[in-house]
Order: C-alpha cells, then sequence, then structure tokens
C-alpha cells in the first residue's frame, strides 16, 4: 500500500526521530569511547559522586532532547514555508 506524506505522518509511519544514524561505524565507535570513559570515571567515584555523575549525565540527554523538538520543530516549518512558496510558483506558471 502507498501512503501519501500526509498519511504515512498521521498514521505514524514516518517518525523523524526513530532514523536516527546509530548504526554508523563512526556513531558505533564513538558510542563506544564514551562508554568506556563512563564507566573509568564510575570506578573512581564515590557512590554519591556516580549518583550525581548520572544525574548529570541525565541533565545532558534532557537539554539535547529539549535542542532537537526545537530543532525539528524549526525544519518542518521551514518546509512548509518551502511549500507554500512551490504552491504559489505552481498557480503562476499553470495560470499562465
Amino acid at each position: 500500500m502507498s501512503y501519501s506524506i500526509m498519511e504515512a505522518l498521521f498514521d505514524g509511519m514516518v517518525i523523524p526521530w526513530e532514523r536516527r544514524n546509530a548504526e554508523s561505524v563512526e556513531r558505533k565507535a564513538l558510542g563506544q569511547k564514551i562508554e568506556s570513559e563512563k564507566r573509568y570515571f564510575l570506578e573512581k567515584m564515590s557512590l554519591d559522586d556516580c549518583h550525581r555523575f548520572q544525574t548529570l549525565e541525565n541533565l545532558f540527554a534532557e537539554a539535547l532532547f529539549v535542542d532537537e523538538v526545537a530543532i525539528y520543530s524549526h525544519g518542518f516549518t521551514l518546509g512548509a514555508l518551502l511549500m507554500l512558496e512551490v504552491s504559489e510558483k505552481k498557480a503562476e506558471i499553470i495560470d499562465q
């Protein structure tokens, strides 16, 4: 079955935040380095420091999520504005 983009968005067939490029070689290598460094520091820290470090990590993740939502919203708005301009040009071309 073929979906229009509007149908696909509405039906949940297109979920942009699930299409991350997490499987790239570069991303996997970076993720492994991050986990290795995190393990190193967690092994050196007291239990209280570990909890604070994990809280800090959660705050970074939350801040990243807020940024990504804003970026996605801005990109979506730009795409919609582009389509408005395309529609206007289409009318000009067809009406000639």
